[in-house]
């Protein structure tokens, strides 16, 4: 697998088209910290790591609410072909700021709005509305 995170996000998306509740990914570090983010904003109810199978996996519990799912979209930004890298003044808004932008910076993964705070930069990660 060249690129885990795009492999998660793909997996949540296949789950909100079949509407599962929730859906089990391989674990990582990377992936912890945007599951972190994406409760924190709303966009699952929850998540937790189990050890299935010799491995340690990440478990979402995905949100819905009148049937339908909460997360309209999420895609991959920054891929490994093509890194894309910002400064805290030139990240983009989603939807008119309605959505949320996941960036990878030194001070570790954030949402832009907490980079912009923070006055730093980093890679453009995951795009969510």
């Amino acid at each position: 697998m060249t690129d885990p995170l795009s492999d998660m996000l793909t997996r949540v998306r296949n789950a909100l088209l079949v509407k599962q509740e929730s859906v089990v990914i391989p674990y990582s570090t990377l992936k912890f910290e945007v599951a972190k983010i994406l409760e924190q904003e709303g966009y699952i109810k929850g998540f937790s790591k189990d050890r299935q199978e010799q491995r340690d996996m990440l478990v979402l519990d995905l949100k819905y609410y009148n049937g339908e799912s909460v997360i309209r979209g999420i895609e991959t930004v920054s891929k490994p072909g093509q890194r894309i890298y910002k400064k805290a003044q030139e990240f983009p808004l989603v939807l008119g700021g309605l959505g949320t932008l996941v960036v990878s910076t030194p001070q570790g993964v954030m949402t832009t709005w907490e980079a912009r705070k923070r006055n730093i930069g980093g890679e453009v990660l995951v795009k969510i509305w």
